[in-house]
């Protein structure tokens, strides 16, 4: 990071105590930082704050109202290397998405030409909303990068959807977009993330608690890579922060299934991290079933394709596929004969004997094993860290073959 040229954006929202933070990281790291405030994150920190921690002046207002110093939005925007807007709320997300440049941020955002990086904050309410939804997808259509906010308690004080994410996890993210050592670079990588539905009928379905965030970190790290990532991804809100991988959405193990064997003879990595129903139903109803007479419908299951054996009994030469292994006894057992009977290359293993790991979590534990070698055993780290660890093993692997 050292010289880059820093834009931090904070809008008024509760979490911008937590800027203070990101802009030290940065400032630590040898990057120029320059802040830009609404109008309304004054009354949450104060510019006194963040133009001590950053070295510079914070911009607020299009001049400066005692001398009339005019703040150009054109020379910002072609000064930053990267943009960072932490927090963004819901208003101003919607302002940038709709090109509405009433204020200094705003306006520098719509003229920079550096790469942008945003951390909505809001109420998980708002942040479901259909409106917020429509806007940050719109940001993401621009090539902006989402950096999604996490669960936990709100200044509402309710619980959801809609933290800021930690300044350590955004600045990491940053840092690892502008790392030079690009060490997937030209690597094709299919990874598959989140869980599948299997119908039962039009209201109904089978499914799992995965919700794709480790698979989803996963092809995010790769991406950031330099691979060219293809991402099919189940039934799940998650999304890929990187704007340069490919989503390919699906719903069953049968369109999963599919979705990969056309992606996979052009790819040089598979990474199989999607929690796939093992059955299906056999005859889905076409037409709701009712309750009637109190009577239980009789539910004929068959097994669902094994994605990860199926690509692992298909590769070539010089292909590597990965598995995941979610055990909950005889842990590095059944991990490791699952990597021999479905022909992997490496596999992962998480246990949910272990406290923080396993669905739904922003956390995991793993353990990476590979065919003859001793296992490398990780101590729990936040989903987004654990897909790091994993990439760099898989490009260990790719070099290591290359030699």
């Amino acid at each position: 990071m050292k010289g880059k040229h820093i834009v931090i954006g904070i809008t008024g929202g509760i979490a911008a105590y937590k800027t203070a933070t990101l802009v030290r990281l940065f400032v630590k790291a040898g990057a120029e930082v320059q802040v830009i405030m609404t109008p309304n994150a004054r009354e949450f920190i104060t510019p006194v704050t963040l133009s001590t921690l950053s070295g510079r002046p914070v911009i607020s207002e299009f001049f400066t109202a005692n001398t009339g110093e005019w703040h150009s939005h054109v020379d910002l925007g072609l000064w930053a290397d990267a943009m960072i807007i932490a927090p963004a709320t819901a208003s101003t997300i919607a302002k940038m998405a709709n090109g509405v440049a009433d204020n200094m941020l705003v306006t520098s955002y719509l003229s920079t030409r550096a790469t942008v990086f945003v951390a909505p904050a809001m109420d998980f309410d708002m942040m479901k909303h259909p409106s917020t939804v429509r806007n940050i997808n719109m940001l993401r259509s621009y090539g902006n990068h989402i950096i999604e906010p996490a669960d936990g308690e709100l200044a509402s004080h309710l619980v959801g959807k809609g933290r800021m994410e930690e300044p350590e996890n955004i600045f990491r993210t940053v840092e690892a977009y502008f790392n030079e050592s690009k060490s997937m670079r030209g690597v094709k990588m299919l990874v598959t993330a989140g869980p599948t539905r299997e119908k039962i009928d039009p209201v109904r379905y089978i499914s799992n608690y995965s919700t794709g965030k480790m698979g989803v970190a996963i092809a995010d790290a790769a991406a950031a890579q330099g691979a060219e990532v293809a991402l099919v991804l189940g039934p799940t809100d998650v999304r890929p922060q990187s704007p340069s991988v490919k989503v390919v959405n699906v719903e069953s193990a049968v369109e999963m299934l599919e979705a990969c064997n056309s992606l996979f003879p052009d790819t040089d990595v598979a990474v199989m991290t999607a929690a796939v129903a093992d059955y299906a139903v056999k005859n889905p109803a076409d037409k709701k079933i009712k309750r009637e007479n109190n009577a239980s419908p009789q539910l004929e299951f068959v097994k669902n394709p094994d994605i990860a054996a199926t690509l692992g009994n298909a590769k070539r030469s010089g292909q590597l596929v990965v598995g995941f292994a979610l055990e909950t006894d005889h842990e590095a057992e059944n991990a490791m004969s699952k990597m021999k009977r479905k022909n992997l290359d490496m596999i992962v293993m998480n246990s949910l004997r272990d406290a923080g790991a396993g669905f739904g979590t922003d956390t995991n534990k793993i353990t990476i094993y590979t065919p003859g070698e001793t296992p490398t055993v990780y101590p729990l780290k936040s989903k987004r860290e654990v897909a790091a660890d994993i990439v760099a093993k898989i490009a260990s692997m790719i070099d290591a073959r290359a030699d």
